[in-house]
């Protein structure tokens, strides 16, 4: 038996813990595909500090150690919390208790593979979707296989050069089962639990990571096994609220269709709410998706004015934005706009337009962030290096923004205000609200009771 210890390495809680979904896609495939193999879970959110570490590690036995990093810093410029100093101790508290191989992946560590190897100091790590790779690297490594050719795999060479492999073949249809002793401290604490519908994301937004992370080539879950997971979910936890965590939800209309309509006739009475673009969306569709049990929308909007929806590379217009904010209003579902102010080719006339326009979006909350996080192998980064706004993607583990030199952002707050909308900056401070409505049970997001 080869025992793997797991550790999510996230313990950041703003402005809810979020379930380690990541971690329970890698181990249900490896219960599925590698019985031999034994998973321990070590949640940071859960099971206490360094030292917990230490003693979890210490008393496992263990055979390998994988750590998932869901993010590296908080991508908000008015905090610049940075997470990465957190995994280079988690790295070394391990080496004081274990010889064993360390391998990391994970959303944060997929942006940047090859620095965060050297940083980390890890034996190996795996760029993007993770379940065959690390299934072939467990296999490896327990067997004395070579595991040069893994996709995915982040590894030194003789030389001690650090080499990342492409990958072209991916999973198309991954089971999920949750970890029972998770499921309803995060279920309490965030009144939601996540699951995926589909993977990468083909859009061009000049700042986004997504395809980075997962690619541009979009999987589509298998939809039935993507019901019966929630299905499971119901049945074993009670979860009657979820999140979609695709990149955008509405990428493939038929996919999409096909998924509502077998939520609906399996009966299940499930809520849920995900990412969404305005682009190529109907009134259908939404009416056919809240039928499916969709009550909150989280538009990706970014900005108001069509001049910075084009430097955003958003490939949609104010137009767009206006009539599904609309329709959505119509038919009672709730959403929301998260925004970025002052990102590459801002100005003060398209702010004051975005707020101008904003007025007419309904009885909506809206998320501001001030600059764009840089990102490498974005556009943006290449015109953040052009500019000489940074020099190399060395500097980006640290967060970095891009804030455009010709907006003046030193009273949009009050220009905010001026609105009538509601509008709820990073460190506004609604969490007492939050936590009141969790106590009664309430389920989703919760940001609808901000808007009053």
């Amino acid at each position: 038996m080869f025992r793997l210890g797991f550790i999510s390495a996230n313990n950041f809680k703003e402005p809810y813990p979020v379930y380690p979904l990541g971690a329970s896609y890698l181990m249900t495939y490896l219960e599925k595909n590698m019985p031999e193999c034994s998973c321990s879970l070590f949640d940071f959110n859960l099971d206490g500090g360094y030292e917990e570490l230490r003693r979890w590690c210490a008393e496992g036995g263990f055979d390998a150690i994988a750590i998932s990093l869901r993010n590296i810093d908080d991508n908000n410029i008015l905090s610049e919390n940075c997470f990465v100093n957190h995994y280079v101790r988690i790295v070394r508290t391990l080496r004081e208790v274990t010889d064993r191989k360390i391998l990391v992946g994970g959303a944060g560590f997929s942006i940047f593979p090859e620095l965060l190897l050297e940083r980390l100091g890890a034996d190996f790590g795996i760029k993007g979707e993770g379940e065959r790779s690390l299934c072939e690297l467990l296999d490896a490594i327990f067997h004395g296989k070579d595991w040069h050719g893994i996709e995915g795999l982040v590894y030194r060479d003789a030389d001690g050069k650090v080499r990342v492999n492409g990958r072209s073949t991916y999973v198309e249809s991954p089971c999920l089962k949750m970890d029972p002793d998770s499921v309803s401290y995060y279920y309490e604490k965030s009144g939601m639990l996540n699951v995926q519908t589909k993977r990468g994301c083909p859009f061009r937004c000049i700042y986004c990571s997504y395809p980075i992370i997962d690619g541009r080539k979009v999987r589509n879950l298998d939809s039935a096994t993507v019901v019966e997971n929630i299905r499971e979910m119901n049945a074993k936890y009670g979860i009657d609220y979820l999140f979609f965590t695709d990149s955008v939800f509405n990428i493939d209309r038929g996919y999409n269709e096909e998924l509502c309509h077998r939520i609906i006739e399996s009966g299940l009475k499930v809520r849920w709410g995900a990412y969404f673009s305005p682009r190529n969306l109907t009134r259908e569709e939404l009416a056919l998706y809240q039928q499916a049990g969709l009550t909150h929308i989280e538009w990706g909007t970014d900005t108001l004015a069509d001049r910075t929806l084009e430097t955003y590379g958003k490939g949609i217009t104010w137009e767009e934005i206006r009539r599904t904010s609309q329709w959505a209003g119509e038919l009672g579902i709730f959403y929301a706009h998260f925004m970025i102010l002052g990102g590459y080719g801002e100005t003060d006339a398209t702010l004051r337009e975005t707020f101008e326009r904003s007025k007419d979006l309904g009885f909506t909350v809206f998320f501001p962030y001030i600059g764009m996080r840089i990102y490498p192998d974005t556009k943006l980064y290449d015109i953040a290096l052009r500019e000489g706004v940074v020099s190399g993607p060395e500097e980006l583990i640290e967060p970095k923004y891009y804030v455009s030199k010709d907006v003046d952002l030193g009273n949009v707050k009050e220009l905010a205000a001026a609105t009538g909308q509601k509008w709820i900056f990073p460190g506004d401070g609604n969490e007492a609200l939050i936590e009141k409505f969790r106590a009664k049970k309430r389920r989703g997001p919760l940001w609808e009771y901000l808007r009053y």
